[in-house]
């Protein structure tokens, strides 16, 4: 069954995004919690965003994404190439949104040519670390990207299933630091909390080759 749900951003609200669901479908056309999570802290981050080349991998339903092209970001959302329906329904929700952004498969660790092109100051990444046998793929599509265009950062949250020695395990492995590690409950406002459980978290993650180029904005 399809639904459409909206999410507020902002006290009046300042905007509200709309998305299309479909639980049985796919587990890509479903707004988790993580999503959730990331869209806010877009949200709070607005000055960073606004005519930056945003990313997001994995987007699925694409909250984050939607957001951030809400507040003038070039956003390119990418999915795994071989789901169809999701990068079709990437589509109708930037249609339904009226949002002009990048519709773009794109598979963790396959290398094709639309990989070179992509040079995005900031990467996205709600719920990606769900699957470790992905996570290797995952890591090289990121360092990748990171180490394409100077400055950049990986922001992504996730639940801590297992703690946080798995993924520090694969920073190191690929090159990656973590500049900055928050409690996802610790940003959002009161009334999203209600509707989300686990141990979420958000990480910065940048290439340890660029990390004196980073500054983090409190």
């Amino acid at each position: 069954m399809t639904t459409i749900s909206r999410h507020c951003f902002g006290d009046e609200p300042a905007f509200s995004i709309s998305i299309i669901e479909n639980m049985k479908e796919d587990y890509g056309l479903f707004v988790w919690p993580c999503s959730v999570v990331l869209a806010e802290y877009v949200w709070q981050q607005r000055l960073r965003f606004a005519g930056a080349n945003v990313l997001e991998l994995g987007a699925g339903t694409s909250l984050p994404g939607l957001v951030a092209a809400k507040l003038g970001a070039n956003v390119t959302l990418t999915d795994d190439a071989n789901r169809l329906e999701v990068l079709d329904n990437m589509r109708r929700v930037c249609e339904l949104n009226e949002l002009k952004c990048n519709i773009l498969g794109l598979t963790w660790g396959v290398w094709d040519a639309s990989v070179f092109d992509l040079s995005p100051k900031i990467i996205l990444g709600a719920d990606v670390l769900y699957d470790t046998s992905a996570f290797d793929d995952l890591f090289a599509t990121v360092t990748f990207l990171l180490q394409n265009s100077p400055g950049s950062v990986f922001i992504t949250t996730y639940h801590n299933r297992s703690g946080h020695h798995l993924i520090e395990f694969l920073m190191v492995k690929w090159g990656l630091k973590c500049l900055r590690l928050l409690d996802g409950f610790s940003f959002m406002p009161s009334h999203k909390v209600s509707s989300l459980s686990g141990n979420l978290q958000l990480a910065e993650i940048v290439s340890n080759t660029q990390l004196a180029e980073i500054k983090v904005p409190n």
